[in-house]
């Protein structure tokens, strides 16, 4: 080859865009060092929720297991409150049901705002402005005066609970949803798809649906920790389940005491704190590797 040749040859070459490799997505997820620190924490509070009637070392609701407000101490590792009753064994409780609550009715809300995000992003026109109307109707309502509402209507159980919490929060998932029906439904796979015979089924389920969950990923980490915080403000205010010991009811019952025995607010509060700070911590990590743009770095 001559050196004419040669030359255009290495100028066609640096000239070429340069492919960045595949990068894995956990190593995407490790970069955030900060979401990184949040599933570490959940990878402890959720063991602890589920083991947490075995790792107890009393019952939740056993009365006089040791001296009315005592201070952390051992085998009353987050003391007691003032009736005796051990807090650690309470908090391990408390949290299962709260994150049961969080999951549960980011999972129902989820579900109802695909429905209608993606009914309304795929057919538009009437059918898109009127979801949209009914949408904007549940978003200009207060949230939480509404679930009061719903609680004090229907009854402090979980159950209703969990559906309250889900009624008030599928109207940011149905935006998200159709914003992304809309975008996706205009591309050329989409088309192609469509030229091809596919039905409508096979677009929604096989096309766009898949393509436009990363956004609703990410956004159901976040309403996991909105309903963990609704639900504890319900149930501070004497809306939560009687039956069963959740953080916000610890918080609720330990209000008269709160001055005198801290430690009676202060850890159901620090484990509210840490899960849902970890599960937005853990959101922006999701969001860092459903980005396309995170695997070309």
């Amino acid at each position: 080859m001559s050196t004419a040749g040669a030359m255009q040859a290495a100028e066609a070459t640096a000239q070429m865009p340069v492919i960045a490799p595949h990068v894995p997505a956990w190593r995407i997820f490790a970069r955030n060092g900060t979401a990184a620190f949040g599933a570490i924490v959940l990878a402890v509070l959720i063991p602890l929720a589920v083991l947490g009637p075995f790792l107890a070392p009393f019952d939740p609701s056993r009365v006089n297991a040791g001296p009315p407000m005592a201070g952390p101490h051992w085998p009353h590792v987050f003391g007691t409150d003032d009736l005796g009753r051990d807090v650690f064994s309470r908090v391990a409780d408390g949290l299962r049901v709260s994150l049961l609550v969080g999951f549960g009715a980011a999972s129902f809300s989820t579900g109802l705002g695909v429905v209608v995000g993606g009914v309304a992003g795929f057919f538009g026109r009437f059918i898109d402005d009127l979801l949209m109307r009914i949408t904007e109707i549940f978003q200009v309502i207060p949230r939480f005066f509404l679930g009061v509402l719903l609680v004090a209507f229907f009854g402090a159980s979980i159950f209703n609970i969990i559906f309250a919490i889900a009624i008030l929060s599928w109207p940011e998932v149905a935006r998200v949803v159709r914003s992304e029906f809309l975008s996706l439904r205009a591309r050329q796979f989409v088309d192609a798809a469509r030229v091809a015979g596919a039905s409508r089924r096979t677009l929604i389920f096989s096309e766009i649906l898949p393509n436009a969950m990363g956004p609703v990923v990410v956004n159901g980490t976040l309403l996991v920790g909105q309903a963990m915080l609704l639900e504890a403000g319900l149930s501070y205010l004497g809306l939560g389940d009687p039956s069963l010991v959740s953080l916000g009811v610890m918080l609720q019952e330990a209000q008269q005491i709160m001055r005198t025995a801290w430690w009676t607010t202060a850890f159901p509060g620090l484990m509210i704190f840490l899960a849902v700070l970890s599960l937005n911590l853990v959101g922006d990590g999701l969001n860092d590797v459903l980005n396309p743009r995170s695997r070309e770095r």
